[in-house]
């Protein structure tokens, strides 16, 4: 059998002001053309299918889309995560028609999904996201709520998995699959971006991949980097697919794709990353303005989305806009001179009794890192006067 994983599509999402619709239609044609190019038998999404708990309608539309499509050719399973409502999400799951599975609760952990080749039984088992205040009662067998942690949660869900594959296996082999969505950590460091939610519970928001022993493949979502925990006996393989889009600056040398697992009769026999082609790249530049402006080594990135620090001095005039003739794809563009932040510099605050025009001064120079202009001087000036006059008027 062979299965396509993937996870937090982020449907609805936006990226500094900018509608990602489209990228993300472009993405998930991608997914369906790879089920059809790698004959996948079934689809697992595990979680963050949308990017907040009422998702725009055009979000919502886009789902129905691709899932038609993907259910005309394999099972599709797919689970709520962190930024997901369970109740919008699973709305209707009971009458879903084959093919499309769909799991929110907390009450269906531990009752797989039943798939199957001609080597026997796959179970896939979804666990979507548990928040550890709602579900530590209603996943304790009874002596008081659960501890206040993912790990807690995610162990008594896992215990519910195995007291399952125990009573299945005493009438024959059976591959297992579980599906969650959740922050897990083994041996060594994770990629985390700047674009996933916090889920942080009584100061931790970790889980150790130590839950997870004894099944074959842990199908996780939540971490936006493709990646794999490192496994916690020898056997079960975990892996994050990572998100199919670029949604934050912090992953923009991260390569995207989507995660084939192939199994055999005695378990996990291959897990490759197949590469998901971004609509738009994504850059990140830091340099003085004219070499912003002027330089051939920035010409790949004049057709991405970047983010762009000027490194001048002085704050240069008209910064944004003289970026953006030449990056017109450009959504951050600051200036952070190469001296350093300006704020320690500053020695004496203003009082009562100081020239309103010499505070204006000292704001444009604590600002830009340069002297305001006689112009914007009078018009400190100016101003200041009109609104003495209005006063004095009143």
């Amino acid at each position: 059998m062979r299965l396509l994983h993937t996870s937090d599509w982020h449907l609805g999402r936006m990226l500094h002001g900018v509608d990602l619709r489209d990228a993300q239609r472009s993405v998930l044609d991608q997914i369906v053309h790879l089920v059809d190019e790698h004959e996948v038998d079934a689809v697992v999404v595990a979680g963050d299918v949308y990017d907040r708990a009422v998702p725009p309608v055009d979000a919502v539309r886009l789902l129905a889309d691709v899932l038609t499509r993907l259910v005309a050719r394999a099972p599709v399973v797919l689970l709520a995560g962190n930024h997901d409502s369970a109740d919008r999400l699973g709305f209707g799951a009971a009458l879903f028609r084959d093919g499309l599975h769909v799991r929110t609760a907390a009450a269906t952990v531990g009752e797989p999904v039943e798939l199957g080749d001609e080597h026997g039984p796959v179970l896939v088992y979804p666990v979507p996201f548990l928040d550890p205040d709602v579900v530590r009662s209603s996943l304790s067998d009874g002596d008081g709520p659960l501890p206040r942690s993912h790990e807690a949660v995610l162990g008594a869900a896992m215990d519910r998995v195995r007291a399952d594959l125990e009573r299945r296996r005493s009438t024959g082999p059976v591959r297992s699959i579980v599906a969650a969505h959740a922050f897990v950590v083994g041996r060594g460091e994770v990629e985390r971006s700047d674009s996933e939610r916090d889920i942080r519970v009584g100061g931790v928001d970790t889980a150790p991949a130590s839950v997870f022993a004894g099944v074959d493949y842990v199908a996780l979502g939540h971490l936006h980097g493709a990646q794999e925990p490192a496994s916690p006996d020898g056997r079960t393989r975990l892996r994050y697919a990572g998100s199919p889009l670029r949604y934050s600056f912090s992953e923009a040398t991260q390569d995207k794709s989507v995660t084939i697992v192939d199994l055999g009769p005695n378990g996990v026999t291959a897990v490759s990353a197949v590469p998901v082609e971004q609509p738009r790249g994504m850059s990140v530049l830091s340099a003085e303005m004219a070499d912003l402006l002027t330089s051939p080594r920035f010409a790949a990135a004049e057709d991405h989305w970047v983010q762009v620090s000027v490194t001048d001095s002085a704050r240069p005039p008209d910064m944004q806009p003289r970026i953006r003739e030449r990056f017109p794809h450009a959504l951050v563009a600051r200036h952070t001179p190469a001296s350093g932040p300006l704020v320690g510099r500053v020695t004496t605050a203003p009082n009562a009794a100081a020239d309103p025009v010499e505070v204006a001064e000292s704001f444009v120079r604590f600002v830009t890192g340069g002297d305001a202009t006689a112009p914007e001087l009078d018009a400190f000036r100016n101003a200041f006067e009109q609104v003495r006059r209005a006063e004095r008027a009143g």
